[in-house]
């Protein structure tokens, strides 16, 4: 399968094995419940409890989370819209939320989060899915363990190796203590689109739906730290996998904003004509979370990909 890049002008109108504390039957009416009211469940893995929820049925799909993500910063019409064709699976990365452990968002570590809790399910091989920082994640699960992977989907993130820095007013909006409806329409949508702008309203209110049996937010502290850990690095790629990347045989799903201002866009570009698995979806007049503009438009695109594409010479 060659690489493509297709840009799309979406309007926003369009758009088990492994012990459950609950019980595999809780897990199940879990999962058929819808994402607002998704009760949250645990498994244990290697002396931590993982928190998680789960909608829908069919094959696993398992969401990696952004900066600060928890359980509850994941827009429901998307799930919801996604467990229409997979089992979502949606957790609090180790000591963040209401997972325990050690907390780090080194990739490596955001990735064997995902395969523990790949093992206490009893997935033996999922698509795995990731949004910003948890697309970076995502990308270290499918090329560490590609045994593990059918297909990856990759949301407003970037490659593995160097990249064009976030724009300064990411981090001005992103380290504050606490975000409204401005913070969140400047970091995840597209200001300067009334569509945008309007959608942000919409996603946060479908956000907020959920009251109860809520995850807990990142203090500062927390989340200051492990940006710095991160951010103290010697290599921007200490792995290698950029390079494990260009090899992959993995078929990929990037699924980007025009004027994303965390991960430029633009920094796939190059790379699409090198990688002959991936495909790249641009939507027009929106941000850092497309998937939170579009929903259903976002979720079909990625139920077709995992439907159609597949690894080279299969």
């Amino acid at each position: 399968m060659a690489a493509h890049l297709l840009r799309l002008a979406v309007p926003a109108s369009l758009l088990l094995l492994g012990t459950l504390s609950a019980g595999s039957a809780a897990a199940s009416a879990a999962a058929a419940a819808g994402a607002v009211s998704a009760p949250t469940l645990f498994v244990e893995s290697n002396g931590r409890r993982i928190a998680y929820r789960s909608v829908g049925a069919g094959d696993p799909l398992i969401l990696c989370n952004r900066f600060r993500g928890i359980l509850d910063t994941w827009d429901p019409a998307f799930l919801d819209a996604l467990a229409r064709h997979f089992r979502v699976v949606t957790f609090d990365y180790s000591g963040i939320g209401r997972s325990t452990g050690t907390a780090s968002y080194e990739h490596l570590s955001l990735a064997n989060d995902a395969r523990d809790l790949a093992d206490a399910l009893g997935y033996a091989r999922v698509v795995i899915g990731g949004w910003s920082l948890g697309g970076l994640a995502a990308q270290a699960f499918a090329l560490r363990f590609p045994e593990r992977t059918s297909h990856a989907v990759l949301i407003g993130t970037g490659p593995h190796g160097t990249r064009r820095p976030p724009e300064p007013i990411f981090f001005e909006r992103a380290l504050k203590p606490q975000n409204d409806l401005d913070d969140v329409t400047v970091l995840f949508f597209e200001p300067r689109s009334a569509a945008s702008r309007e959608a942000a309203s919409r996603s946060l209110a479908r956000i907020l739906e959920r009251t109860s049996d809520l995850s807990v937010p990142l203090p500062p502290e927390l989340f200051m730290r492990l940006l710095g850990e991160l951010q103290a690095q010697p290599s921007p790629d200490p792995h290698g996998l950029a390079d494990a990347l260009r090899e992959t045989t993995t078929p990929i799903l990037v699924i980007s904003g025009d004027h994303d201002i965390s991960f430029p866009v633009e920094d796939w570009y190059e790379l699409t004509r090198e990688l002959t698995t991936v495909q790249h979806v641009v939507f027009s007049q929106s941000g850092h979370g497309p998937q939170h503009q579009f929903p259903e438009a976002a979720a079909e695109l990625i139920a077709a990909f995992v439907r159609t594409a597949g690894r080279p010479g299969r």
